[in-house]
């Protein structure tokens, strides 16, 4: 893993043990917030361990409120797992923590195991999605997130984050530009 790559995980790690080191009812907002932030990686990098962390965040945000207490404190004691491993630059311990927390998340409860899939996959709709509108085409949103293009291509044509309300150019004033460019008169 790349340093930028590995500080950037670290963060998103850090920053999430310290939402939910304390139960409370802002965990989902601020889960939610975290989640939107570790997308900016995914677009800036473009790396697997990126996105896997942002599936995850994304994933624990949908599920966080229906975690057991036991559930809870599995995730965190896993977290501090994922934390040391990344500070002691042991990728080894890292891989296996991010495998026990996503199956620590899949195996909460009856309900979460049954939905978890298609919280992951909408996790990698959804980023997928805001990676688009942060200006990568669909073939590379798709494959950065592991999805086909025609998944991509039918969600994010429901949705209203590819729409601009921006104030377009008159042509006239393009084709001036291009004249003035070009060195060609009028």
């Amino acid at each position: 893993m790349r340093e930028e790559i590995e500080k950037e995980v670290l963060y998103d790690v850090r920053e999430c043990i310290k939402i939910i080191e304390v139960r409370n009812e802002t965990d989902f907002t601020q889960l939610e917030t975290l989640s939107n932030h570790a997308i900016e990686d995914v677009a800036v990098y473009k790396d697997a361990d990126i996105i896997t962390i942002t599936v995850f965040l994304y994933s624990l945000y949908k599920v966080v409120r229906t975690l057991n207490d036991t559930e809870y404190q599995t995730v965190i004691r896993l977290l501090r797992a994922t934390q040391r491993a990344l500070e002691q630059h042991n990728l080894g311990n890292y891989n296996r923590s991010i495998k026990a927390l996503f199956s620590a998340v899949e195996k909460s409860n009856t309900q979460t195991r049954e939905h978890l899939q298609t919280v992951m996959d909408a996790a990698r709709i959804k980023k997928g999605t805001v990676l688009l509108s942060k200006g990568l085409s669909i073939g590379q949103a798709a494959g950065l997130m592991g999805l086909s293009n025609w998944d991509l291509q039918s969600y994010a044509s429901k949705t209203t984050a590819l729409e601009h309300d921006e104030k377009g150019v008159p042509a006239s004033t393009r084709l001036n530009i291009t004249l003035k460019i070009f060195g060609v008169k009028p």
